[in-house]
């Protein structure tokens, strides 16, 4: 079990519309904050993306350069900082998506947004930067994918569709982990699913969240005592075994009870809780709100997606 996959699969993190632009100056494209996680790629010429946010100052966009943008604030890429720009339709209906560009002049560039759904994805969106420039070398696979993608994006072809979704979640894995890798806000998971001392019990974790797992057992399949499993995991994750444990089950019962219709005694079974009440319980004390109540606050209060990030460019 990947613990970054696991996420991204738990998040149904899906990719929506991609395009491939080509843009001769003046030109600017607004996109709005509703987006969860843009990502954007300069294949050919120059572009600058800034916030609507004062604090955060213009970045300039280079060939083979990616740029993961999560929501917030509204965003916006163009010619030249402050260029006036466009909402989507209006700049698709000027633009359009180009095919191949001889004009020196030009930008190509490439837009995908995705969306990740419940608290493993906020967890996972929450833990990248506002915006996050990757310049990958010559010869990174993260600039060999965006090149794919121009390429593919360039004329249609049968199967293009299936092609352009593994090549943006692709896209997606690679920037991702490069975040982390790059970025002081990595998760404290990510960093331990890598330390061999506790690779195999975070897996194990993640893999059967329902097991009733003890310290012991964790520590055994990790190799180590107790005593020296227990002190490496609160050096790596900041709390313990069983309480990192408590909040992945509560997580993943909050997206059950969010997004299914799993009675109470289903939730309980796959988040390893041996019945109903003590489920209840369970997410009483770790909520200070019983699974029914929540369940229907969420309901009535929150599971309306917004329809305002469809950044389609052609």
């Amino acid at each position: 079990m990947d613990l970054l996959v696991d996420h991204l699969t738990r998040a149904r993190a899906s990719g929506a519309v991609f395009a491939r632009t080509v843009a001769r100056p003046p030109w600017g494209l607004r996109l709005g904050g509703s987006i969860q996680l843009a990502v954007h790629a300069v294949a050919q010429g120059r572009g600058w993306l800034w916030l609507d946010d004062p604090s955060q100052g213009p970045m300039q966009l280079s060939p083979g350069d990616v740029t993961l943008v999560r929501g917030g604030p509204d965003h916006y890429i163009g010619h030249e900082p402050g260029a006036d720009c466009l909402e989507p339709a209006e700049f698709r209906a000027r633009h359009g998506a180009g095919q191949v560009s001889d004009d020196p002049q030009a930008t190509v560039f490439l837009c995908g947004a995705y969306r990740f759904s419940g608290d493993i994805g906020s967890g996972l969106l929450n833990a990248l930067p506002q915006v996050m420039p990757l310049s990958p070398p010559i010869g990174d696979p993260l600039r060999d994918v965006t090149s794919l993608l121009s390429r593919e994006l360039a004329s249609a072809e049968p199967g293009q569709n299936t092609v352009l979704d593994r090549l943006l979640d692709i896209l997606l894995v690679l920037a991702i982990r490069a975040s982390f890798r790059q970025g002081a806000t990595t998760p404290r998971w990510y960093r331990a699913a890598a330390d061999p001392r506790l690779k195999a019990a975070l897996q194990g974790m993640h893999e059967a969240p329902g097991r009733p797992w003890s310290v012991p057992e964790l520590a055994r399949i990790s190799g180590l005592s107790r005593a020296a499993f227990a002190r490496a995991f609160g050096d790596a994750l900041g709390q313990t075994p069983m309480q990192y444990l408590t909040d992945w089950r509560m997580a993943l019962a909050r997206d059950h009870l969010r997004n299914s219709d799993m009675d109470l005694a289903e939730i309980a079974d796959l988040t390893g809780y041996g019945s109903p009440y003590a489920f209840a319980a369970a997410f009483r004390r770790h909520h200070r709100c019983p699974p029914g109540a929540w369940r229907q606050r969420q309901s009535t209060e929150g599971g309306r997606q917004d329809a305002g990030d469809e950044i389609h460019l052609g």
